[in-house]
């Protein structure tokens, strides 16, 4: 049996940053999305 090192894999600064933005840019998303449905009643105001 070879002898196995239990380090832990690093993560690149880049990638933690850009689900940190993708995840803010759903927020937003979903804000946006209950905002329009509350004040014209429609999911995507203008369509049917």
């Amino acid at each position: 049996m070879k002898n196995q090192t239990t380090e832990t894999p690093r993560v690149e600064e880049g990638k933690v940053i850009a689900e940190r933005l993708n995840g803010l840019a759903a927020s937003i998303g979903c804000l946006a999305l209950v905002g329009a449905y509350l004040t014209t009643g429609q999911i995507i105001p203008g369509v049917v």
